[in-house]
């Protein structure tokens, strides 16, 4: 019980209080408005431009924080709030994924490395219900299904432990654009870097949760 309490209900924890914190900073920042009233479409091209990005496409996508970089689509992805909206939040995290584009044309190591391993880590998630539910449905297979959930967590601590730099450099990036490109004044960076230091929380949690689950899986085994 006390390695349950501590391997998977703390990460667990942990992670929805990174969603709250998330969302939370997310929702005080889109009340502030910037002061030269970019938008986050007009922060994400400014910075392309800058860059000499010419192949990236900044694109609306549907839902609420959903914002992302297609690597294979040149294709940056703002959700409407971001993409049409002038506050910080919107502008913060429009440049932190341009930042990603720029990791993209700089061949950016960790993001090389990140983009290597989506197919095997989308493969090992398919069979994460087999090993959640496969016991009580094929209760002779424990062992076997114990030891395959021991290499998709495995797959999916490295997969997340390797997104960790890939983010916080990201939103590095998109920091010293901002000012740089006089997208927005200084001391409107506070907004920005708690937007998107609490976005980068929730990547450390979802590591935490993920070795939480390959320690526990890993010391059942035995």
């Amino acid at each position: 019980m006390t390695r349950f309490l501590i391997l998977i209900l703390i990460p667990i924890a942990i992670g929805l209080y990174a969603q709250m914190r998330i969302r939370n900073a997310y929702n005080t920042n889109l009340k502030r408005n910037s002061k030269n009233l970019y938008t986050g479409k007009d922060a994400a091209i400014a910075i392309l431009n800058k860059a000499e990005i010419n192949n990236v496409e900044v694109v609306t996508c549907p839902g609420d924080l959903t914002d992302h970089y297609d690597p294979i689509n040149k294709k940056l992805c703002l959700s409407k709030n971001n993409y049409y909206g002038t506050s910080l939040a919107a502008i913060g995290v429009a440049a932190h994924e341009v930042g990603h584009a720029l990791q993209d044309k700089e061949s950016y190591a960790p993001l090389q490395l990140r983009m290597s391993l989506v197919p095997i880590t989308n493969f090992a998630c398919q069979f994460l219900p087999l090993v959640i539910f496969g016991g009580f449905i094929f209760p002779a297979m424990g062992s076997s299904l114990l030891l395959i959930g021991v290499f998709i967590y495995l797959i999916l601590t490295i997969f997340q432990l390797i997104t960790l730099p890939v983010e916080f450099d990201a939103s590095k990036r998109a920091k010293n654009q901002l000012v740089r490109l006089g997208i927005l004044h200084s001391d409107e960076l506070d907004g920005v870097t708690e937007t998107l230091d609490a976005a980068a929380y929730t990547y450390v949690a979802a590591f935490v949760s993920s070795l939480g689950w390959f320690l526990y899986l890993f010391f059942q085994k035995d």
